[in-house]
């Protein structure tokens, strides 16, 4: 039995903020601490096969919301993400390996701090249809998991022995829409 993968149309896709958010979530003392950013901008090129998709988007560091402005505040110091020399975190992907039916796997590298990583994006894509407004959207939802420690991002307080506030990994959860340009 072969699966075959969502085929979408042929051209640049914006990706829609209004319908997208890029979270994540990362370990606190006892529990996890979630958040997002609220600026960024992106595209999706897709060719013939959904192999010969390229995907670009760029996320403004500084609008960064954990629902705390303390918080948000450090994490754009010099102790986390340094926004006023690093504004921005970018992804462009490499590859795209088809997984199944209606999942990829995104392979592309990571910018954050000025440092690159490669990482994996285990993508479900969504269906592609007409939206109220005349245009042809798609949508999807991607994961993965970094180590913040990879991108110099190391800050962190001893507690009880051992034991850390702020774990290392970091998910990432992107849930999007993206319109077709005419």
């Amino acid at each position: 039995m072969s699966t075959t993968t969502t085929a979408l149309s042929t051209g640049t896709w914006t990706i829609d903020p209004a319908h997208t958010e890029i979270g994540f979530s990362v370990r606190h003392l006892m529990s996890k601490v979630r958040g997002n950013f609220k600026q960024f901008e992106g595209s999706v090129t897709t060719g013939e096969n959904l192999t010969d998709t390229a995907v670009r988007v760029s996320v403004d560091l500084s609008s960064i919301d954990t629902g705390n402005t303390d918080r948000d505040n450090h994490l754009r110091s010099g102790d986390f993400f340094e926004v006023e020399t690093n504004p921005t975190m970018t992804f462009e992907s490499t590859d795209v390996l088809e997984k199944g039916e209606d999942r990829v796997v995104l392979v592309g590298d990571l910018t954050i701090k000025g440092v690159t990583r490669r990482i994996e994006l285990d993508t479900e894509l969504f269906d592609e249809g007409a939206d109220p407004w005349g245009g042809t959207r798609f949508g999807a939802e991607a994961t993965a998991e970094i180590s913040r420690k990879d991108f110099g991002i190391d800050f962190n307080i001893p507690v009880q022995g051992d034991r850390v506030m702020i774990g290392d990994k970091v998910t990432i959860v992107i849930t999007a829409q993206a319109v077709l340009q005419a």
